[in-house]
């Protein structure tokens, strides 16, 4: 005996879970996909203390800071950051033009530059300590090797031409979420004039 409360379905209600589906499909799976292609496709977000030999090849910027010395020097942050075959190195910009080698883990660097303000590419081997370093100076009557320490900030590593500012993603996804919700209030909107 057929139960007499059971009720089929009506078309109307296939009609409109169907509409729902379309709308899940058409607007929040896309969604869903681009926050995984952007979490996906900058792994300093989800990496953020990666060691040199996690990043891939390519050019980066890290915030690095400086302590020794008078004081009167300064070091330019961020920094450029280039990992070749696992293998980093770092741009050094002083606030000086008197500045004629540096010395690091007994290696002698020569400034790469001949213009403006001293600039030397070292090797870099650690982020988040202390990395000792010899610069010498000429702005005195005589040349003289000062030692300072450099911290570079592995939280701060972003790609320095294709990386996504954060601006940009947020203001898509904020334009993808009052999209969706204006399309969901359209179909409840709708939905409740055809039922009358």
């Amino acid at each position: 005996m057929a139960c007499k409360n059971s009720k089929r379905p009506s078309l109307s209600g296939l009609r409109r879970f169907r509409s729902g589906g379309v709308l899940l499909y058409v607007f929040f799976v896309p969604l869903l996909a681009l926050l995984l292609t952007i979490l996906t496709a900058q792994p300093w977000i989800l990496h953020a203390e990666s060691a040199a030999a996690d990043l891939a090849d390519g050019t980066y910027t890290v915030e690095v800071s400086m302590e020794g010395g008078t004081g009167r020097a300064s070091i330019t942050s961020p920094a450029v950051l280039t990992v070749e075959d696992g293998t980093a190195t770092v741009q050094i910009e002083w606030s000086s033009s008197h500045y004629d080698y540096m010395i690091v883990d007994e290696e002698t660097y020569l400034p790469v530059n001949e213009d403006g303000n001293s600039v030397f590419e070292i090797p870099l081997t650690a982020f988040d300590t202390e990395i000792t370093v010899i610069a010498d100076t000429t702005a005195m009557s005589t040349p003289h090797e000062i030692e300072y320490t450099l911290v570079f900030d592995s939280a701060s590593i972003a790609p320095e031409s294709t990386s996504l500012s954060p601006g940009p993603i947020i203001g898509a996804i904020l334009v993808l979420l009052l999209l969706c919700a204006a399309v969901v209030v359209t179909f409840r909107r709708k939905r409740k004039e055809a039922r009358r």
